[in-house]
């Protein structure tokens, strides 16, 4: 397989690729995106609604501290 080239991919995942901290750093990315998106997918009426209580719970975290 290495005259194919396959010789460095598969080398390294067998030795396990360098310890998977990319795989955290993507999957925190993925779910940021995720969230995003889903945000952006409410309608109008929803999102006016969480902007108010939003502000709310400010308010109220404000007179409490």
């Amino acid at each position: 397989m290495v005259e194919y080239g396959n010789g460095v991919g598969q080398g390294t995942g067998a030795t396990g690729g360098g310890g998977g901290g990319g795989d955290a750093g993507a999957a925190f990315g993925q779910w940021i995106g995720d969230t995003v998106d889903n945000i952006a997918a409410l309608p109008p009426s929803t999102l006016a609604i969480a902007v108010v209580l939003l502000v709310i719970g400010f308010v109220i975290l404000r007179r409490a501290f």
